[in-house]
């Protein structure tokens, strides 16, 4: 069995190494990490003046300090905190940043820190480097501090859950093993408030694909350990310090808060019916007119085949003919309908699915209004990307973009309109750009543009619905990201979903 040298830097992932201090006997390690990422290099929960040198020997052994632009920290306690004024000394940056919740930042400043201060929960709970890394941060109140969060490597597959699976045991080990949750299961039942707070954060925690969890107390927890301990968590009686009535009353306000969020759900599904009942009107319209042309060629030859028989002009060959031309106008309705109503069947399942079909679909959909008003549609990039998620809702967030800058495109009056749909891939995501001629969103409005019911149009031609239930899709059913931009020229909304994992 591999026995870590902890004098050393101990590489966990690919550039992802514990700095920690092995303290003999001491049931409560600490354990800092440092991903290396260029001149943007990431320090995670640097800890006290405890782990000082042997935090600030390790990152050398790997790089220059000055190589750190970010410190995360998960919490505001000075076993993770205490050590971040003499690192920034030694950093020597202008651009160092603290990465933390903004409910620690007025508690962080009491340990005279300098640096400017990111504030995850205003930054849409991620960091982008120039260099490669991007984190996800994932807030866990309570769990154990009001700001409390955990953070993500998608590349990596690497949590970094602070508090959060950290155990207390003398025999510590580098790497948990099958019996770890014995060792955490003290620290939690006495750190973490309820089970029913604890249990929010852990199904947060769930959803994400880990191949390790790098707590800041215990051991690290490797992928075959994690579901099974994830599960013994989550029936863990926790808060065993707080007040029989005080955690009575805790129960009963989350079981008012529970109800609530059942409500909002409740309201979410009705808005979300209303708005595919206004894209039902809409796609009538749309079958309505693409159904005519064939409707009127069949109308057509059946009276002329009528004529015909009605003057013995009808020959054998003459009938096949007109039988043939017909039967490829009503299959090609028959095509237009189910192409139609498969938007409307319900997914009970996430599926794999290639986004350049989706966008086929909602084109075909489009297509009358779109041919009807002159706009180019110009379609580019990697046509092979493939996602897990819904399809069909997929699609409605699709076409609601797609309406919205027809829209404005056509009350613009814009001379030669187009839209362009770029498709790439970014890291961990598949990326969908729409973009716009249209000449921009006014900043008075861009910020409420997702708001339920805000429209810019008349009662009679927008509901308001569209951009909300398309946010909502995007970001609640499918886990991914809805940003917007816009400038004189035009505006450009862009879609990000996790990549299809390989069958």
């Amino acid at each position: 069995m591999h026995v870590h040298d902890y004098n050393k830097a101990v590489e966990i992932a690919p550039n992802t190494y514990w700095i920690g201090m092995y303290l003999e006997h001491d049931p409560f390690q600490c354990h800092p990490y440092f991903i290396h990422n260029g001149d943007e290099s990431i320090l995670i929960d640097p800890g006290s003046m405890l782990e000082f040198d042997a935090v600030v020997r390790k990152v050398r052994s790997i790089t220059d300090i000055g190589a750190i632009k970010y410190i995360i920290l998960h919490h505001q306690d000075p076993d993770l905190c205490a050590s971040v004024p003499d690192l920034e000394k030694l950093i020597q940056r202008r651009d160092l940043h603290i990465v933390t919740h903004s409910r620690m930042t007025p508690l962080i400043k009491h340990y005279l820190t300098t640096s400017t201060y990111y504030e995850i929960d205003k930054k849409k709970l991620r960091l982008e480097t120039e260099t490669g890394v991007s984190l996800t941060f994932l807030t866990t109140p309570y769990c154990h501090s009001p700001g409390a969060f955990v953070s993500y490597d998608p590349q990596t597959k690497v949590l970094f859950s602070g508090d959060i699976f950290g155990g207390i045991e003398e025999s510590w080990e580098f790497y948990a093993k099958a019996n770890y949750f014995d060792q955490a299961k003290q620290f939690h039942a006495e750190y973490m408030p309820s089970k029913d707070i604890f249990n929010y954060a852990l199904k947060k925690i769930e959803r994400l694909d880990l191949e390790l969890i790098a707590p800041q107390h215990g051991s690290i927890i490797q992928k075959p350990y994690i579901a099974n301990l994830i599960d013994k968590m989550k029936n863990l009686d926790c808060g065993l310090y707080i007040e029989e009535k005080y955690n009575s009353e805790l129960l009963d306000t989350i079981e008012a808060l529970r109800a609530k969020d059942r409500a909002l759900k409740e309201q979410e599904s009705l808005l979300f019916q209303q708005s595919k009942m206004a894209a039902m009107g809409e796609m009538i319209g749309n079958i309505a007119h693409q159904w005519r042309q064939p409707l009127a060629i069949v109308n057509t030859l059946i009276a002329i085949t009528k004529e015909k028989h009605n003057y013995d002009m009808l020959n054998k060959e003459d009938l096949t003919c007109k039988l043939a031309e017909m039967e490829k106008n009503i299959a090609y309705m028959s095509s237009t309908i189910e192409d139609f109503m498969s938007f409307f069947k319900p997914n009970k399942q996430k599926r794999r699915f290639s986004i350049r079909k989706a966008v086929t679909l909602a084109l075909e959909v489009l297509h009358p209004n779109i041919k009807k008003h002159g706009i180019a549609i110009s379609i580019e990039g990697d046509h092979s990307l493939v996602v897990n998620g819904y399809m069909n809702e997929y699609v409605q967030a699709v076409m609601a973009i797609i309406n919205n800058a027809q829209d404005a495109l056509v009350s613009n009056n814009i001379a030669n309109p187009t839209i362009t749909v770029t498709f790439f891939s970014r890291e961990h995501q598949s990326r969908l750009e729409i973009t716009d001629n249209a000449g921009g969103i006014d900043d008075a409005i861009i910020e409420r543009i997702f708001e339920p019911y805000f429209t810019t149009k008349h009662q009679s031609m927008g509901t308001g619905l569209g951009l909300y239930i398309t946010k909502m899709i995007i970001e609640r059913s499918m886990h991914g990201t809805l940003e917007v931009e816009s400038d004189r020229n035009g505006t450009t909304f862009s879609i990000g979903v996790t990549h299809a994992s390989k069958d």
